[in-house]
Parts: C-alpha cells; sequence; structure tokens
C-alpha cells in the first residue's frame, strides 16, 4: 500500500507573481500546492477527493472569488477555503463568511497568518473525512443487521433489560441473549456504551424500537 500523500492546496488567483511567491511560502510546512490562473477552470477541473484546502483570491477577472465560493459550496465540496482579498469591505467579508469560507485574510498576506490558518483548514479536513468514513462503515455494518436484530438493537438502546426485551418480543431470554451476541459482532461494538455511540442516531433514524 502507497504512503498517503501530504494535503494538498489549491492555490486560485490570476496574478503569477502572487502564486509563485504564495506556493513557495506554503511548501516550507511540507504541504503540496497547485496553482490555478483560472477559476472557472479551476472549477472544472480540481480533484475533490483530496484532502487539504483551497486558497482563493477574491477579486479576479471572469469570475469573482465570492462567486466560485458561492459555486463550491452549491457542489458541496467539503474543502476549507480561505479567502484573499488586497481591497477588503466589511460587506466582503461577510459575505465569505456566509458563504462559508474558513477565514479571510488580507494581502499583503501576513505569512505565519497564512500557514496557521491553512494548517488549521487542512486538520479540520482530515477530521471531517474520517467523520466521515467512520459514518459511512458504521452504514455499512448496520445494514447487515436483520429485521429482528434491528428492534432488539433499538430496545437495547432504549435501555431495556434482556428479559424486558423477551417480553416486548414475546421472544426467550436465551433468544435475545443471541440475537444481542450478534448484532454485537455484526457492529464491531465491544461494549454498551460504544453501541449507543455510535449506532443510536442510525437507530433512531430507521425508526427506533417497536
Amino acid at each position: 500500500m502507497n504512503a498517503p500523500l501530504s494535503p494538498l492546496i489549491h492555490l486560485v488567483d490570476d496574478d503569477d507573481a502572487v502564486r509563485s511567491s504564495l506556493s513557495l511560502l506554503i511548501s516550507t510546512v511540507g504541504l503540496r500546492v497547485q496553482g490555478w490562473s483560472d477559476p472557472q477552470v479551476f472549477l472544472r477541473e480540481f480533484p475533490r477527493q483530496d484532502i487539504g484546502a483551497i486558497v482563493l483570491d477574491v477579486r479576479m477577472p471572469g469570475m469573482s472569488g465570492l462567486a466560485v465560493l458561492e459555486t463550491l459550496a452549491a457542489q458541496g465540496v467539503d474543502q476549507p477555503v480561505i479567502m484573499l482579498t488586497g481591497h477588503g469591505t466589511v460587506d466582503m467579508c461577510r459575505r465569505a463568511f456566509k458563504g462559508g469560507a474558513a477565514e479571510f485574510l488580507e494581502k499583503p498576506v501576513d505569512d505565519e497568518a497564512l500557514l496557521e490558518a491553512l494548517q488549521q483548514a487542512v486538520r479540520q479536513h482530515v477530521r471531517s473525512r474520517e467523520r466521515l468514513s467512520a459514518d459511512r462503515a458504521a452504514r455499512e455494518r448496520y445494514a447487515q443487521l436483520s429485521e429482528r436484530e434491528r428492534e432488539v438493537a433499538g430496545l437495547i438502546v432504549e435501555g431495556l433489560t434482556n428479559k424486558e426485551i423477551g417480553r416486548a418480543l414475546a421472544l426467550s431470554p436465551r433468544t435475545v441473549e443471541t440475537h444481542r451476541a450478534n448484532l454485537f459482532a455484526k457492529l464491531q461494538a465491544e461494549s454498551l456504551a460504544q453501541l449507543v455511540r455510535r449506532y443510536a442516531a442510525l437507530i433512531a433514524e430507521d425508526g427506533g424500537p417497536p
């Protein structure tokens, strides 16, 4: 298995000199950088699956950074976006944050402020993707449960004992114990607390106990 690549920062700015200097700066902390001079080409071609962040200039010919930000949000892109501008206004800043920007920095950009914002954005993105991956895995495991196992799981989360679950579902305690063991194994839950923490929301979404 190949070692994972370092996070990739997409730098969208029509100024060649700015892209060159910021790319050099960002690479000093071990982050890869891909520069884009045309925001529309960026929107069309950048890989959505990458871990990283987007640095986006506000004023660009053809399409403003705020319009790019709105498009990214509409497309459900999850990479954090850091906006840069040489002519910031309170209204522009408000629009950027309302549009989902993680940070709004004025040019000339303070090197430390940009690097700190980028590293924080990348950490946030890694955590977000890990949560998504964990949620997906939990859903796949939950889908393996039989209808009866889902009923038992719902009553376990409600706090019922095996005896109470047996009475609720007209099952013998031994049968409840078997279903309980099977569903814990399928869900890879090692304790009741783990079952509740990972699956209570899914069980509620599924309709909860009968």
